[in-house]
Formats: C-alpha cells, sequence, structure tokens
C-alpha cells in the first residue's frame, strides 16, 4: 500500500528531529560539558581525596568535648606498586612482614575491582612514623600519606554518650551509598546521631597520568579540582564537668544516671555504666576486642537500652492516674499491716505507721496503699469490665511516654514493656484475669518495664506539673537549630491541678520526719523532691531507684539513678542523685555532705552483679 505524502513528511520530519537531538547531545557531552570525560577518561586520571576536618562537639558552655588532632593514612595505589624492601616497610610502620604479603595477595585478587583506586593501607599512623615515611617515600612507589583528622578528648568523660567513629565497611557502604571505602562515620552516640552534620564534605585533587602510569600534572590547571568543606561544629546540651561527676559517683557500680532540664527537655547527664573510657574511643579498632569482651558490656547504653522494672517510683503514676480517675483523693486513707493480704496473696511491707493518706504513702512508700488505689482504677464500675478500665489504665501510663519511644536524638532507644490485655489472655485465659491477677503492678513490678531515660523523664514531667518537651542532646542555637519535636510540649492525660499532691508527697519523702525514705537526699538550702524504689530483681540484689527533682518551685534539674543490684533505693540511688543534684545547682558538695561523697566514690559494688564471662 502506498505511503502517503503527508506521512512522508511526518517521518521525514521525526527522523530529523531525532538526529537533531543525537547531535545536540553528542556536543553537549564531547565539547561543552567537559565532566562527562572527567569520567570516560577516568584511567588517565589519578583522584587524591581530600579529607575535611570533623565538626567539633562541644558542651553546653561551649567548651569542647570532642576535638581534633592531625593524624595521617597510608594510602596506596595498588596497581603504581613496583617491587618494594617489604622488611625496610615494615620496620617503618612496625607491621608484621606475613601482613604486608597478605594485604598484596588480597589487592590481586580484587585487581578488576580496585583498578586505578587509590586505597587506605594503614590507618592513623603517628607523627613520627608519618615523617620517616616521607623521608623514604621514593623507595615505596604507589604509596602516599593523606592527613587526616583523629578524634581528640579534652574531658576524660561521656565515652558512651558520644560514641565513636571508625572506617565504614561493606554493610555501612550499602545503607550509605554516598561512603566509599576509606571513609570514617559515627558508629554510637553523638557521633552518630549527627553524622550529617559532623561529617563534612570530601574534596579532591585530579591528576593527569602519562602513558606509563606516572603522575604528570594537574588535570585542567585544578579546574575541576574541589576543595573540602569541613563539618560543622555541634553544640549539645550536656554540662561536661558535671557528666564528669557523675560519672565519678557511678565508678564501679552498675547502672545509669540520668539529669535533664526539665524547662527545655535538654539532658544534662547521661551516665552508663561501667563504660568505655574515652582514651579507647581515640583508637576504637586497637580496643575494640577488649571492650566487647567485657563482661560488664560497657558499649551497652543502659540509659536507653536496658528495661527495668521501676519498682516504687512508679507509686506516683498510679497515684495521678486514681487523682485523674477520681477513685483517690489526698485525704483518701488505707490501712497497711505489713503489707496488702487478699486470700493466699500478700504484696509485703515495711512497718509503718498506719493507716496513711496519700502525702505520707509517697513519703513513707507504702505498698498496700498502691495496691489498694490500683485496684479501685482497674475495678471502677465507671467502666463495663477490668479489661476496658485496664486499657484505660495503659493509655494513661503511654502518656507519660511509658511503653513507648520517647524520640530522642540518641541512637538505640527502645521503647520499654507495657504490659497489654492480649497477654494476660494468653498468662490467665482469656478475660479470666481479674485486678488482683496483676496486682504487681501497683509497685512497678510484673509485666513492666522502662528505660532509665522513661525514669527521668518521669521526674521531668511531674516537675512541670503534667508535661514533658521529648528529652534531646543537640542544644538549639541560631546556627544550627533543634527539630521541630522537640520544641512540643507533650502533656499527659492527667490534670495539672493534681501534680502538686504528688509534689507535696514528694518533698516529705526527703525533707519529712521519721518514716521518711529518702532523708539521705536532703540537701540544706536545696528544697529537693524525690521518690525512692526498690525494685525486685529475680537474678540477685534488688535494684537501687531513685527520682527527683529541685529545686521544687522552678525546677532546674531532674534525675534519676538506677544502680543495679543495689537494693534499698536509699541506700545507693538517692544519695547518689541527690549529690548531682547539689553540683549542679550549687557546683559543689557542702561540708555537711562530704562524707556522702566520699563513700560513694569509694565503695564498688560490681561483685553485686552477675555476670556472664565469654
Amino acid at each position: 500500500m502506498p505511503i502517503s505524502q503527508d506521512r512522508k513528511s511526518v517521518l521525514v520530519i521525526s527522523i530529523i528531529i531525532l538526529f537533531a537531538v543525537m547531535a545536540i547531545r553528542l556536543f553537549k557531552v564531547q565539547i561543552i560539558d567537559k565532566e562527562y570525560r572527567i569520567t570516560a577518561e577516568n584511567n588517565a586520571l589519578k583522584y587524591e581525596t581530600r579529607y575535611p576536618a570533623r565538626g567539633q562537639i562541644l558542651d553546653r558552655y561551649g567548651n569542647t568535648i570532642v576535638g581534633n588532632k592531625i593524624s595521617y593514612d597510608i594510602m596506596v595505589t595498588p596497581i603504581d606498586v613496583k617491587e618494594f624492601d617489604t622488611v625496610a616497610f615494615c620496620r617503618l610502620f612496625d607491621m608484621d612482614t606475613s601482613l604486608v604479603k597478605q594485604q598484596f595477595r588480597e589487592y590481586r585478587r580484587f585487581r578488576r575491582k580496585i583498578g586505578y583506586q587509590t586505597i587506605t593501607f594503614k590507618k592513623q599512623v603517628s607523627n613520627e612514623q608519618y615523617n620517616a615515611f616521607i623521608e623514604k617515600s621514593f623507595l615505596f612507589p604507589g604509596f602516599s600519606g593523606v592527613p587526616r583528622s583523629a578524634r581528640t578528648y579534652p574531658f576524660n568523660a561521656g565515652g558512651n554518650l558520644l560514641g565513636y567513629i571508625s572506617e565504614v565497611d561493606g554493610d555501612y557502604l550499602k545503607k550509605h551509598p554516598d561512603y566509599r571505602s576509606g571513609d570514617y562515620a559515627g558508629k554510637t552516640g553523638i557521633e552518630e546521631a549527627y553524622e550529617n552534620l559532623l561529617k563534612g564534605e570530601k574534596g579532591y585533587t585530579i591528576y593527569l597520568r602519562d602513558a606509563h602510569n606516572r603522575i604528570k600534572e594537574h588535570y585542567s590547571d585544578g579546574e575541576y579540582d574541589k576543595t573540602a568543606i569541613p563539618g560543622k561544629d555541634l553544640t549539645t546540651t550536656i554540662d561536661a564537668e558535671l557528666q564528669a561527676y557523675g560519672e565519678l559517683l557511678m565508678n564501679h557500680k552498675v547502672g545509669s544516671l540520668v539529669a535533664i532540664e526539665p524547662s527545655t527537655g535538654e539532658i544534662l547527664t547521661m551516665v552508663s555504666s561501667p563504660g568505655i573510657n574515652v582514651e579507647q574511643l581515640a583508637d576504637i579498632s586497637k580496643h575494640y576486642s577488649e571492650i566487647v569482651s567485657d563482661p560488664y558490656k560497657p558499649m551497652f547504653n543502659r540509659a536507653v537500652m536496658s528495661p527495668q522494672p521501676p519498682g516504687s517510683v512508679f507509686k506516683l503514676v498510679n497515684g495521678l492516674i486514681g487523682l485523674q480517675e477520681g477513685v483517690l483523693k489526698p485525704e483518701t486513707q488505707y490501712p497497711c499491716h505489713a503489707g496488702y493480704v487478699v486470700g493466699n496473696l500478700k504484696v509485703g511491707c515495711h512497718i509503718h505507721p498506719s493507716p496513711l493518706d496519700l502525702h505520707h504513702s509517697i513519703m513513707m512508700s507504702c505498698n498496700a496503699y498502691y495496691c489498694y488505689t490500683f485496684r479501685s482504677i482497674l475495678d471502677n464500675p465507671k467502666y463495663g469490665s477490668v479489661r476496658e478500665a485496664f486499657e484505660k489504665w495503659k493509655a494513661y501510663t503511654e502518656s507519660f511516654g511509658f511503653g513507648t519511644k520517647l524520640g530522642t536524638d540518641i541512637p538505640s532507644e527502645q521503647a520499654g514493656i507495657m504490659p497489654t490485655a492480649e497477654r494476660y489472655d494468653k498468662l490467665h485465659g482469656k478475660d479470666r484475669w481479674k485486678s488482683i491477677s496483676i496486682i504487681s503492678l501497683s509497685i512497678g513490678q510484673g509485666e513492666i518495664g522502662c528505660t532509665p531515660m522513661h525514669l527521668a523523664n518521669l521526674a521531668a514531667t511531674i516537675a512541670n506539673r503534667g508535661f514533658y518537651y521529648i528529652p534531646h542532646l543537640q542544644k538549639d542555637t541560631p546556627e544550627s537549630p533543634i527539630d521541630g519535636r522537640f520544641r512540643e510540649r507533650h502533656y499527659t492525660m492527667v490534670d495539672t491541678s493534681h501534680f502538686n499532691d504528688i509534689v507535696t508527697g514528694m518533698r516529705m519523702a526527703v525533707a519529712g520526719g521519721p518514716g521518711a525514705t529518702a532523708r539521705v537526699a536532703n540537701i540544706p538550702g536545696i528544697e529537693i523532691c524525690g521518690k525512692t524504689g526498690t525494685a525486685q530483681n529475680p537474678h540477685g540484689d534488688d535494684h537501687s531507684v531513685f527520682i527527683c527533682f529541685a529545686p521544687k518551685d522552678n525546677p532546674k534539674i531532674a534525675v534519676v539513678a538506677y544502680v543495679e543490684n543495689g537494693g534499698f533505693g536509699a541506700t545507693w540511688a538517692a544519695p547518689i542523685a541527690s549529690l548531682l543534684v547539689e553540683k549542679y545547682l550549687n557546683r559543689e558538695i557542702c561540708p555537711q555532705r562530704k562524707y556522702l561523697e566520699d563513700r560513694i566514690v569509694t565503695s564498688d559494688l560490681l561483685y553485686k552483679v552477675k555476670v556472664r564471662n565469654k
């Protein structure tokens, strides 16, 4: 069938347009856009990477807590390496010749993949080794030195908090395709959380090779070289001196110590003990095996990764829920005869006056009082069933942040554990459980688990009379503003009017008369409010817990101390937390409490903790 004249015209025009597009594209690639030529001629070019200085990490007052020093990496371009004196080379860097030979076997094995690339041969050599190498570098063609910034730590504190940097591995490269082999990145702590801010931007210098693969000159007179851009400094919320003092108090103990500024959610101190010494961070590859084999797991950040029973400090939450639900009033009294007894069930308690009202129940930490309170919440006739009442109770607790990730900027934060109705169905049979079946929740035991960060947040929430800001480590500055979520108030489901009664009881616990459980935490001249906890532990001695804030009005600091296997809350956690409060508010410990500081600093509780040796 003959093609019409119109169709011929359309076909000819289409072919002309196609060839025009191709011609323009070829002209752009070959003539205009030389960067395509750079890629195409890659075998004739040598890229020498320029690594940026990593941003410094500062405390809230501008003190440098992580700085930089010049270090050197020895690089190798395997295709350029000629025969060299292996013994002399190894003598320069105190290396074993077998390691060098093994490394070059790997290079030969992956020679096609490596091609003309320059890769890291030895990381962070000393200045003396580098200078000696430079003097004799002509003997070792294919090898070169590249300046890198290595971390320094002016304050000997905050190892777990700060985190470490190390060379990226294959798994990291798969998740972060913008990195290359030989790059360094933050792997834990603040270094990981704020990697994008701290890392800076790499640069490079491009050299032209001749026909014999020798470096001839700068490519295009350096027109396409790129200057490295330093990383940005990060101002944190941490008080470096307070962090160091907190680690001193927690030395030779297992647990956590966390302090928050209630009015902002800024984390003032976060101690996980035992922790990583900053000297180990400076050369993490050298100490890594030692750290990971330590049975006390110093790399494990207990502050945000270790859900534990909260113990009696959780009574404050149940008290607030009871007040909000209208089943409890401040003047409500309940009896206690060495505990709470129903049939064959008994929840024991220490000896104290009976009956007690709400304020005195907090002051003396009465278990029976909160068993009565918890049952009145779950057996409330306004709900159609215990299950329905439990779901409402659970919603209350989650509004305090329990059972959820708070959303901090700390890597590996855990949500903790808050039991569900479905879990109790499995344990007791569907809808066959009652308030008495789960009575242990009344005193912060049973199936509940929360991290020390959750408890510090609880202290901050009570200090604020009903709301909290998400705890965070980045200080809000004009240069680096914080994420908007850290500025939002998170209100609990309990009216603010109910918190003053809880605060009154917490103040009485510290400054009250006989029977007050936290008198050891009283600080002359500071109105501190607190609550002790002794969390039952089926694997050994009970855990010592204490939450507090100060001053009572317009609070500046909220603290939790959690000492694993420490026993009563007043024995270890209360003095530790109160000393941290005093140090922050007064910057020194008063003479009357020096004895307490000496006892805490010199005590070793590691023997009380059962660990599994690897």
